[in-house]
């Protein structure tokens, strides 16, 4: 390789390659630790999140981990009853998106698509303040919403009643180190009825808000009214 070669390609690595590398690693080094954020491809947490949302996780909601692995440094406390997590399933590996609705140590069972825990069902109520517009309601088949309360945590959840699906389940008790989610969206999430537990570790973080989000049933146009939503 001649001179002229080497000058060329130092004065590429020195004004381009190098920067732009450390530009990658400082940014993939935020999403991987720090913070991140992920489109949702699904309905499972309908009317909470819709299919176009693009959601902002938290990875520092529970723990601090070493970018661009799973090893964990610190971990300062645990998800809570109600919590939106981003996590990889158990069954396949897939990253989901779901509530957590039992923690270890709780006897669970579900009775005709109602919560219980440790015995006692959980309170439900009529749903305020969710916009009709942001969710087809008046699509087939026909859905019902309620507002589910989970501890001190009020959300919304929907039921299909025209649909073949897991109404009843359980009672399990979900071990020490485990988690049971499920999708908002009751009968049409595929959720710990159907892979089983989640361990803490495959808990990637916590779901804040909706940064973003377009209407794949409408040419992908934005929804401007759920931009810099916060979840709940």
């Amino acid at each position: 390789m001649n001179e002229v070669w080497k000058k060329r390609l130092a004065w590429l690595w020195n004004e381009w390659i190098k920067s732009l590398l450390i530009v990658v690693l400082v940014v993939g080094g935020f999403r991987s630790a720090i913070a991140d954020w992920n489109d949702v491809p699904s309905g499972s947490m309908k009317p909470t999140i819709l299919e176009g949302d693009r959601i902002v996780v938290n990875k520092l909601a529970y723990d601090l981990k070493v970018p661009f692995t799973a090893w964990r440094i610190a971990r300062w406390t645990k998800p809570q009853r109600g919590d939106i997590v981003v996590l990889f399933s158990p069954a396949d590996g897939k990253r989901l998106v779901k509530r957590v609705v039992g923690l270890p140590g709780d006897r669970l069972a579900l009775r005709n698509d109602r919560l219980y825990i440790d015995g006692k069902p959980v309170v439900y109520g009529t749903l305020t303040g969710i916009e009709v517009r942001d969710f087809q309601r008046t699509e087939r088949p026909a859905r019902m919403l309620a507002e589910e309360i989970l501890g001190d945590r009020v959300h919304p959840v929907m039921i299909t009643p025209e649909l073949p699906a897991m109404r009843f389940f359980g009672p399990v008790v979900i071990p020490q180190g485990s988690y049971f989610v499920m999708g908002d969206n009751r009968d049409e999430s595929g959720d710990s009825r159907v892979f089983g537990f989640v361990a803490q570790d495959a808990i990637v973080g916590r779901a804040t808000a909706v940064a973003a989000s377009v209407d794949p049933s409408d040419h992908y146009l934005p929804r401007w009214r759920r931009f810099m939503r916060a979840l709940d």
